[in-house]
């Protein structure tokens, strides 16, 4: 959702921010721009990508050892040049970027144009700058007026501003949108998040809400609306730069899929203790976590569909009451919580705006939380009573895969460790099922060797217009999730169903031309599932089976997978999916990393 990059040092800032926002595209936009202070603010921007518009502009032509860029995704306005960042003041001296979205932006845009301002985009950041113009105008300063602005503008945004008449500085505030400053040698970075940074320095600090922050080239300060000072930790960042490279891989997502056995054994790399899961960030006791009667676990998207899973993980294992929640729904619902409830909350950025008021709502009630995250620093990892980090490492392609494999993993592991607490689940089965999750990695390698089958699968079906998933228990969000994988990449419409819901409506759109890929592992269910692909076969429907069945039963198509355990089998099946949505996409001849429309990390509501 949307991306900040700026710079102020020695150096020449078209570069580094040019090369910030390209390192932003996974977030999402459809327009991008850059200003730089050199006498004069000097802007270049259009809509379109990054390569396009500087194709077009030459961004590298602007000039200047102050300047910020921004890639938009249209939230106020349409995709255009005019409601492309940055946004500037009537009289031109005063520049923003904006991320997040100002809730009261009509209201004060009409006291604003009642004044004589003059708006030139459809956006609701303009009011921003026009703000702190009319209040400068007013004869206060541009920390006063800057600070005041905050002060009048309504919900959720990260903000940076440069002032001509103050050439050696740039504003910045962070308010539910997430915000860092890079710290170098006589030069600081801003960033969305880490990743643009990371070149530059190791160096990091992570803004916090209602941060307001005076940049210069060799020093920063921090304060609260207030005007007091605060002091915020430098993290050093220690992440493997490999990780934000392709590699030899033509796309993230594939390089992402194919990194899924390391970055499950970093999910429950020292978290493994004989018969039991360890945890060293939960801060809940064990006398805490012995009294929990119910996990309500939320989240969105891909998240939402691991907390399924997990749901099933922890009534099963754990024999804990649990119950799954949307959560862009949650708050909304008036939610009944109680002492012995726990939150688990599920996010690859930590950053997702609904999930962050699913917490704010839960301890508005008492009610303990924890979040299992990807992305150290970020507002729900601080938010939350406990964390688990998934150690992930960067994810950039916009169709989440590792993180959901990795999301399994931690939430197998959580629910083995409160299985011990309360008694319910046995050492010897503890230490059987950690001894499964532990070989899972080679299992998963093994899935690699169908890569050559999937690809022609995908040959076969890239023009279908639609799909249906079919899956039962463990496997039915697996069957979501690659519904879900194939609209957001290759664009094709899919649904995913519980296999014996089939028949209670689905089975009126199957025939000839309906591939419905059913999730079939030889598990407790196999003979029902079966059953559910006879009836797809005798209605024409083309069937491509992720099984473990090597005799292939007469199927369509059929994706080997290797045996696991019912409860790891989520983590293996969906990576034939993930691969199959690749390719399909892949075919199609579609912007599998960038796909249209759709945010990396969702910041507003």
């Amino acid at each position: 959702m949307c991306g900040i990059a700026a710079y102020i040092g020695q150096k020449e800032a078209a570069p580094i921010v040019l090369e910030a926002i390209k390192k932003l595209e996974y977030r999402g936009y459809d327009s991008c721009g850059i200003v730089t202070l050199n006498d004069s603010l000097t802007c270049k921007k259009g809509t379109g990508k990054i390569e396009d518009v500087d194709k077009q502009v030459n961004f590298l032509s602007l000039r200047g050892n102050v300047g910020m860029g921004h890639t938009r995704w249209a939230t106020h306005g349409e995709p255009s040049d005019r409601n492309a960042h940055p946004h500037f003041s009537c009289d031109n001296n005063i520049a923003i970027v904006h991320n997040g979205i100002i809730e009261n932006s009509e209201e004060l845009k009409t006291i604003l144009v009642k004044s004589g301002h003059n708006f030139r985009s459809e956006t609701d950041t303009e009011v921003v700058v026009h703000l702190i113009e009319e209040l400068i105008n007013e004869g206060n300063s541009m920390e006063e007026a800057f600070v005041k602005t905050l002060k009048l503008i309504e919900g959720a945004f990260a903000i940076v501003a440069m002032n001509k008449n103050e050439p050696n500085k740039l504003y910045a505030v962070k308010q539910s949108s997430p915000l860092v400053l890079g710290i170098g040698e006589n030069e600081i970075f801003i960033a969305s998040d880490v990743l643009p940074i990371q070149p530059y320095t190791n160096k990091v600090v992570y803004l916090q809400d209602e941060d307001f922050v005076v940049i210069t080239k060799d020093n920063y300060e921090i304060k609260n609306l207030s005007k007091i000072k605060v002091n915020r930790e430098v993290t050093i960042l220690n992440e493997n730069l490999e990780e934000i490279s392709k590699g030899n891989f033509e796309h993230f997502m594939l390089k992402e899929i194919y990194e899924q056995p390391e970055t499950i054994k970093r999910a429950f790399r020292g978290r493994i203790d004989k018969d039991n899961a360890k945890f060293g960030g939960l801060n809940i006791s064990n006398e805490q976590l012995k009294k929990i009667k119910r996990i309500v676990l939320t989240g969105c998207g891909t998240s939402w569909h691991a907390c399924l899973v997990g749901g099933s993980y922890f009534q099963e294992i754990s024999k804990i009451a649990a119950q799954v929640e949307y959560a862009s729904e949650f708050r909304y619902k008036n939610p009944v919580l109680g002492e012995d409830d726990l939150l688990i909350v599920l996010s690859q950025s930590g950053e997702t705006a609904d999930s962050i008021a699913a917490i704010q709502e839960a301890k508005s009630k008492n009610v303990k939380t924890i979040g299992l995250v990807n992305v150290v620093g970020s507002s729900i990892a601080r938010m939350v009573d406990g964390g688990i980090y998934l150690h992930a490492g960067h994810e950039i392609g916009v169709a989440s895969t590792k993180t959901f494999t990795s999301h399994l993993t931690a939430l197998y592991l959580l629910s083995i460790y409160l299985g011990r607490i309360n008694g319910n689940l046995s050492k010897e089965k503890a230490k059987e099922m950690l001894n499964d999750l532990e070989k899972l990695p080679e299992k998963i390698n093994e899935v690699f060797s169908s890569v050559d089958e999937i690809k022609k699968i995908a040959s076969k079906y890239f023009k279908s217009k639609n799909a249906l998933y079919l899956g039962r228990h463990y496997n039915f969000p697996v069957a979501l999730e690659g519904a879900l994988k194939l609209k957001e990449i290759s664009y094709i419409h899919a649904e995913g169903y519980p296999a014996a819901e089939m028949k209670h409506g689905p089975i009126a759109l199957i025939d000839e031309n309906m591939p419905v890929i059913v999730i079939a592992p030889e598990d407790r269910l196999y003979s029902k599932v079966m059953s559910n692909i006879q009836e797809v076969k005798s209605r024409k429907g083309k069937v491509i089976v992720v099984t473990t069945d090597a005799t292939k039963n007469g199927f369509d198509e059929v994706i080997l997978i290797p045996k696991v355990s019912e409860f790891l089998m989520p983590i293996i099946s969906v990576i034939p999916v993930q691969l199959l949505a690749y390719y399909i996409a892949k075919e199609r001849g579609c912007d599998i990393d960038k796909p249209r429309n759709l945010a990396k990390s969702v910041t507003v509501e």
